[in-house]
């Protein structure tokens, strides 16, 4: 688990609200999950100019809870290219909005298969 942020802006930054949340008061994992594969698609989908989908997800852990209000930066950064696939490792930080220092709350990569107008796996640099 990192201590500090990411350099650079995050892919997404997103306020965790009421809706999100699980039977315990805090933010249901599977909300974080999907922002963090929205994440992960758009660099994705930007690295493939084009479609792109989801096959996989490793090593996912929760660190910490995420609570209402929180603020919640998603980085995502291409870890390796192969010919028809991307790994994208997601980092989830949560920062209170009253606060400036935030803290990671989640991690993951996850595997993307470029897609041709059919659906059907092309190469990512479309050669």
């Amino acid at each position: 688990m990192s201590q500090t942020q990411p350099p650079g802006s995050p892919t997404i930054r997103t306020i965790a609200m009421p809706a999100d949340t699980n039977p315990a008061g805090d933010i249901f994992g599977g909300w974080l999950m999907s922002q963090m594969d929205l994440a992960a698609g758009s660099v994705a989908t930007q690295a493939a100019r084009g479609r792109s989908a989801t096959i996989a997800v490793e090593g996912m852990k929760f660190h910490r809870p995420v609570k209402v209000g929180d603020e919640v930066s998603l980085y995502a950064e291409i870890v390796h290219v192969g010919r028809t696939s991307m790994r994208i490792h997601v980092e989830a930080w949560r920062r209170e909005r009253h606060r400036d220092d935030g803290e990671q709350v989640t991690e993951a990569t996850f595997t993307f298969v470029a897609l041709d107008a059919n659906g059907a796996a092309r190469p990512v640099k479309g050669d």
